[in-house]
């Protein structure tokens, strides 16, 4: 499987380094101030794109992805006030997106545990709660994306009070998330730690393979689900 490179970062170099594992080969690589479209136009035949650029760039190279009828999966983070309009553009050009902010399978796995304990803890009484992230020095934005994906899953489970929200940014931590509740004399913690960023190209490359060929907006549970 063939596959455009958007971004070449830390992660684009991750994912271009690991691609062979999984059967891919990069066609070509866009860095992030070089035209999609100049890219595309020696590249070959390309199957779907993988995006780890920047936040401000997401919703350009979607519309340069989709002129083309292009296959994306976006792993870049903190574009998210754009998605409704993002998700309309795909739908217009009938193209496949997987967009996550983590695609480290454990993760994953780890929201959906976050989900069912918000939903319990909901109905007790005084139990607040609260999620801390920590990343690199280097990450831009804070919360992650991953910890707004939690918060968001504890607030669709039902919970409805207040969830404090912290961040570190750090040296060169590749990325913890804690989730707490506290009340009554006891304390539960959930924690997801990375200790190799390896893992999130592992993810991005898979959710690749699974993205070809596929019509429509689809997250990481939609490819853990999939049979």
């Amino acid at each position: 499987m063939r596959l455009l490179l958007v971004g070449h970062g830390r992660m684009g170099q991750l994912v271009e380094k690991l691609a062979p594992e999984h059967g891919c080969e990069i066609a070509a690589v866009a860095e992030i101030h070089t035209p999609i479209e100049q890219v595309l136009a020696g590249a070959g035949h390309v199957d779907v794109a993988i995006d780890f650029s920047q936040p401000d760039a997401v919703r350009g190279n979607l519309d340069a992805l989709a002129e083309r009828g292009l296959n994306v999966v976006i792993g870049t983070t903190g574009w998210q006030t754009h998605e409704a309009e993002m998700r309309a553009r795909a739908g217009e050009a009938g193209i496949g997106v997987l967009a996550a902010a983590n695609f480290s399978l454990g993760m994953n796995i780890f929201s959906y545990l976050v989900e069912q304990a918000a939903r319990a803890f909901m109905n007790i009484e005084d139990v607040g709660a609260w999620i801390h992230e920590a990343h690199h020095a280097a990450k831009k934005d804070a919360p992650s994306g991953t910890a707004l994906m939690l918060l968001a899953a504890m607030q669709q489970a039902g919970y409805t009070r207040t969830i404090d929200m912290s961040s570190t940014r750090a040296g060169a931590i590749p990325g913890t998330h804690v989730v707490g509740f506290d009340g009554g004399g006891e304390t539960v913690t959930l924690t997801h730690s990375v200790r190799d960023r390896s893992v999130f190209a592992h993810g991005a490359l898979e959710a690749a393979r699974w993205l070809n060929g596929r019509r429509g907006w689809f997250t990481m549970r939609d490819l853990i689900n999939s049979p």
